[in-house]
């Protein structure tokens, strides 16, 4: 097998903590740092979070610079946050996969939303929508994809980034689309909702692959999708039969399969099985993701497994040898970076990252 990708990812929670209200040399120091620390580790793989509410942690002429490194929506950036990852991952010899949430806007404050930020426009239309679980675009919106997308081609245009990602916040409402479902049943009545949200986000994964690989034949595009695979089909809307059995979709699959051995409903040996299983075409990866910050946890949706993260401090290392075993294995991905690294560590935390390196 070639290198197995160790992948690390960084979420705008760390990128609040550790660049948020730092002069540029604090900060600076602290991205060093953090790419230090995965380096020496053994990872070689670095997903950090560009856009996780519709805004940037670049210079960007199409979103307004993020909250999550600056005071607030739209503030001049200490400095190109995503130049300064890019250069320093790969002096390290680290891949950088830019991580985009495609269709969060916010998680409750509307008010927030700056006139800079492209959902400001479409407040109160059909292209942005207030939910229960926040304020997300309409996926079934062409308007919304082309924004997307032109904000995917920004990025792969002024960044030598590695790849695009994805992470699962596919479908965040039920009834998002309503009347893009009823334009469409018009026009087919036997269309049924499940169908049509498929073809929604089956287009916009397809689309999103040829961008990428028209923007460079070597760069990755990958998603991340939910562990249970039938979830996927009854609540995310998203294919991922089709995507691990064509090509032209994805060039990796990253499942977060968030379960540990004695999980009732989904044991791991069984899910990641299930998703080695599922990829037929050759040209696809599996990378399962790992949750990392379950480590020293109850697990409340375990049932008979829940105190299995407080019990044990083997899980992680167990699960990346499990998986090394799948035919279609080619790394894993640890969620999420302050879980491995921040300080102060619980014990069965330390122990299960000191298990880990054992196989580095």
């Amino acid at each position: 097998m070639e290198e197995e990708q160790r992948a690390v990812f960084v979420s705008y929670i760390e990128l609040s903590k550790y660049i948020k209200g730092k002069e540029k040399a604090e900060a600076m120091n602290n991205i060093d740092d953090m790419l230090d620390n995965m380096k020496e580790y053994g990872f070689n793989m670095v997903l950090l979070q560009v856009r996780s509410f519709s805004d940037a942690i670049y210079p960007s002429d199409i979103y307004p610079s993020s909250k999550t490194v600056v005071a607030k929506e739209g503030d001049p950036l200490p400095f190109d946050v995503l130049e300064y990852f890019v250069e320093a991952a790969h002096k390290r010899k680290l891949e950088l996969h830019a991580w985009i949430n495609p269709y969060r806007i916010r998680l409750k404050d509307k008010s927030e939303i700056t006139e800079e930020n492209p959902a400001f426009l479409w407040l109160g239309t059909n292209l942005v929508k207030e939910t229960e679980k926040g304020i997300f675009y309409n996926p079934a919106e062409e308007e919304v994809e082309e924004l997307i997308l032109k904000g995917i081609k920004e990025i792969l245009d002024n960044y030598e980034v590695d790849g695009i990602h994805f992470d699962d916040y596919f479908y965040p409402d039920d009834k998002i689309d309503e009347q893009n479902y009823e334009e469409a049943k018009r026009k087919d009545s036997t269309l049924t909702l499940q169908k049509f949200r498929l073809g929604v986000t089956t287009k916009f994964i397809r689309n999103t692959y040829r961008l990428v690989k028209k923007e460079g034949k070597n760069l990755l595009f990958g998603i991340s999708p939910e562990g249970n695979i039938e979830n996927n089909y009854s609540q995310n809307y998203i294919d991922t039969r089709l995507f691990a059995s064509k090509k032209g979709y994805v060039d990796y699959l990253m499942p977060q399969i968030y379960f540990g051995f004695e999980n009732e409903t989904k044991p791991f040996i069984n899910t990641v099985r299930e998703w080695n299983d599922l990829i037929t075409e050759e040209s696809v990866m599996f990378l399962p993701a790992l949750a990392f910050y379950k480590t020293g946890e109850f697990d409340q949706y375990a049932k008979s497994g829940q105190e299995e993260w407080l019990l044990s401090s083997d899980i992680i290392m167990r699960e990346v040898l499990t998986s090394r075993e799948l035919s279609h294995y080619r790394g894993f991905a640890i969620f999420r970076y302050d879980s491995l690294f921040q300080e102060n560590l619980s014990e069965t935390s330390f122990q299960e990252k000191e298990n880990l390196k054992k196989i580095l």
